[in-house]
């Protein structure tokens, strides 16, 4: 399902194209771009990136500490104990002075440090997106700043790599992206750099099979392609422009059927206007339910306690006697929760350190509420809000008998978890229960010695594009497909892995080798006689698994 806009809109003055992209062949792309499979020299990347601007998407210029303290600030309940803060210093009762004082401190503090926290870090994550980028310019390969992509760069795409930009793919071997965060769909796209559309065929972003979009990342395969869209100019670039929409803070008057503005309409959107800004300021419609309600509390209660304060003074004749003014300004502090704020304030500290456990960042604490208010989480798209990681939980080798893993808390670690062994199918082991207990494997090479076996995990890993690996800090990470990364890891539990097994593109094969080219220590007895040299890679085709 696709749930972006189908239409060919034709790109504005800062796409050098003359139509949409998927439209036009390789060819016409180069052309218009005025570029070749060589790329652009350093010359004309130069000119361009001061003609198209850098790659990048529009930010709100980071985190400002004065706009998020002075929001910690402008509410009705913390305004409300600033002026009974006010009044105390005024009529110098200083205990009544000092907790309000101690009350608002805490609240803002508490408040502001966090939200400041959480900007930083969401401001950081940026470095999630590809940092760099391999294009040709000038005949050469080099690695660049993904900032510095301009339309008319080559750029060279494999396993892993996130797409720096809107590409039109001029070669595809095997290639297949995950575009999850634009489809919604956690499926993997197969792509094809022949394909061109047209015009009259409405064919959505989704199904543009030509085109590589920005910050899908490559889950298999290798290509290359033009960059024909930079920065706010790409999908993803447009998705941002519109959430971060073009609304007016000033009510526009109503017009007649005739299409008149009358006088009264002027003054009616006025008076809106300054409502809105009123009740804006004192967070009375803005914010969440609960921000809400503790708005329309704290004036309530400022309410009752002025009235309170009026009954007192005037039950002692008005006297301006300095204890009768204590008397009413205190009756007055009593009907305001001063501790409600820092209740508040601490709850919601607390259930943030409790996500932040859990790897979650929270960008503001109100938003606790909102999550809070959840009951039920209803949907189908697996892999956009789930982990999108597949696990081999059981392989059965015909003639042999069952294996199942178990135990497993890492993925991607072919190290973790048990083994367990069934010389049943497990068809017969769900007909047969009590008779098909598993046994723990010890020692896989018990079985690894045997020929089916053998011959079932070197299939299972060497028809597999997926690598899995274990990094500088120790912990294990895995490339490719899904679906491939959960067979390989199977594999790599009997020692069978891909890097194991095949020896690398930049070695010779006539000379000797290590054991093992992989980063972890899973021997298999058979490494030493059988090593592998890939020496081609044929693409997925439904015509020849037939």
């Amino acid at each position: 399902m696709t749930t972006l806009s189908s239409k060919n809109t034709k790109p504005t003055n800062s796409t050098p194209l003359p139509k949409a992209a998927h439209l036009l062949s390789p060819e016409a792309v180069s052309k218009a771009l005025s570029t070749n499979p060589e790329g652009l020299s350093d010359e004309q990347a130069t000119s361009k990136l001061s003609i198209y601007g850098r790659n990048e998407l529009e930010d709100g210029g980071g985190p400002s500490a004065i706009r998020i303290f002075i929001k910690q600030v402008v509410n009705a309940m913390m305004l409300v104990l600033i002026l009974a803060m006010i009044v105390t210093f005024v009529i110098k009762s200083w205990i009544s002075a000092g907790v309000v004082v101690a009350v608002v401190v805490m609240n803002i503090t508490v408040g502001f440090v966090q939200e400041y926290a959480a900007e930083k870090t969401m401001e950081s994550l940026r470095s999630l997106s590809s940092p760099t980028a391999r294009v040709i310019r000038s005949s050469q390969t080099k690695v660049i700043v993904t900032a510095e992509l301009v339309p008319g760069d080559v750029v060279e795409l494999k396993v892993g790599d996130t797409i720096p930009s809107d590409i039109r793919l001029i070669e595809c071997m095997n290639f297949e992206t995950d575009e999850a965060l634009l489809r919604g769909e956690s499926l993997p796209v197969a792509k094809e750099a022949t394909a061109i559309y047209k015009e009259d065929q409405n064919i959505g972003v989704g199904d543009r099979l030509n085109l590589a979009y920005s910050s899908a990342t490559v889950t298999k395969g290798r290509a290359k392609g033009y960059v024909y869209a930079t920065g706010m100019n790409t999908e993803i670039g447009h998705i941002a422009r519109s959430l971060k929409g073009t609304q007016t803070r000033f009510r526009r008057p109503t017009r007649k059927d005739s299409g008149e503005v009358t006088f009264g309409a002027y003054v009616r959107a006025a008076s809106g206007t300054v409502k809105d800004t009123v009740f804006r300021f004192l967070g009375l419609n803005v914010g969440t339910p609960l921000q809400r309600k503790l708005s329309k509390l704290a004036l309530i209660l400022f309410a009752i306690a002025v009235v309170f304060a009026i009954v007192v003074l005037a039950a002692n004749g008005f006297s301006n006697n300095s204890e009768v003014i204590i008397y009413a300004v205190a009756t007055a502090l009593s009907m305001i929760p001063a501790s409600l704020v820092v209740v508040l304030t601490i709850t919601m500290s607390m259930g943030t350190k409790r996500m932040v456990k859990r790897n979650v960042i929270v960008r503001n604490m109100n938003a606790l509420e909102s999550l809070g208010a959840v009951t039920n989480i209803c949907s189908d798209k697996t892999g956009t809000i789930t982990q999108g990681k597949m696990v081999a939980k059981r392989a059965y080798v015909p003639a042999y008998g069952t294996f199942t893993v178990d135990d497993i808390r890492d993925t991607n670690d072919p190290t973790d978890g048990s083994i367990s062994f069934s010389e049943v199918s497990p068809l017969d082991a769900e007909a047969r229960l009590n008779d098909a207990r598993p046994t723990k494997v010890a020692d896989v090479r018990a079985h690894t010695k045997v020929e089916s076996v053998e011959a079932f995990l070197r299939v299972a890993s060497l028809c597999n594009l997926a690598t899995v690996h274990r990094g500088a800090n120790g912990r294990w990470a895995a490339r490719g497909d899904p679906t491939e990364i959960g067979i390989q890891v199977f594999a790599s539990r009997f020692g069978f892995s891909r890097e194991a097994q095949v020896v690398p593109a930049a070695q010779d094969p006539s000379t000797d080798s290590p054991q093992s080219s992989s980063s972890y220590t899973i021997t298999n007895p058979s490494q030493d006689e059988k090593r592998w040299t890939q020496l081609a890679e044929f693409p997925f085709d439904s015509d020849v698994k037939r």
